[in-house]
């Protein structure tokens, strides 16, 4: 295979992971302003500018749609990671990626009306027993993915080594503990102290408070 086509099977599947984030943030923004019962294939194909026929060609639910972008996050903090100075401490590197992409940015409280009733749409939405499959599903390819860079990173053998599938479910885990802490929060929390937080603790072995 040459350069050139490398190039472009590399551009092809660039526009695909762009497309399937962009019916899945459509799905999540609709769902989240009307209800899960409330939207439809064509309404979220409409709101992409793509047809109806193109989010089946991606997606065969609605559920997965939402769940890709739990993926998206995924791959992108596996991408982050590698990126990383290779000489930086592993979880230093960790939290920074996974900051980079569950809390891109973040320097407010999140504590105006609209963004507390985007909220508790979110929260209300993540409790939809439909989407719960998919996220699983998402779930165990995310940390797959996450473990051959952990891997890369480590100099270990994901096929054979413990040790990065264990960080990648650790850094799972903990990530999950941090979003749903803010969630579930009756006053808005920022989402970056808390990671930080998380990571923290496990590094330190999880000390009893």
């Amino acid at each position: 295979m040459t350069a050139d086509e490398n190039v472009a099977i590399g551009l092809r599947e660039r526009k695909k992971r762009e497309t399937r984030l962009a019916l899945s943030q459509a799905t999540i923004g609709l769902c989240v302003e009307r209800g899960w019962s409330n939207v439809t294939v064509d309404d979220i194909a409409a709101a992409a500018n793509v047809s109806a026929r193109t989010f089946r060609n991606y997606f065969s639910s609605k559920a997965e749609a939402i769940a890709a972008s739990h993926l998206e996050r995924a791959l992108r903090i596996a991408d982050e990671l590698r990126a990383r100075p290779v000489d930086e401490p592993l979880w230093d590197s960790i939290v920074s990626a996974v900051q980079a992409q569950l809390a891109p940015g973040e320097g407010h409280g999140g504590g105006s009306p609209h963004d507390r009733r985007r909220h508790d749409a979110l929260r209300l939405l993540l409790t939809e027993p439909a989407l719960h499959g998919e996220i699983l599903r998402a779930d165990a390819v995310a940390k797959d993915e996450l473990a051959k860079a952990i891997a890369e990173r480590t100099g270990t053998d994901v096929a054979h080594d413990v040790y990065p599938k264990l960080v990648a479910a650790v850094v799972s885990a903990g990530s999950a503990v941090a979003v749903e802490h803010v969630l579930s929060a009756d006053r808005p929390i920022p989402l970056a102290p808390l990671l930080r937080e998380v990571f923290d603790q496990l590094t330190a072995g999880l000390p009893v408070p």
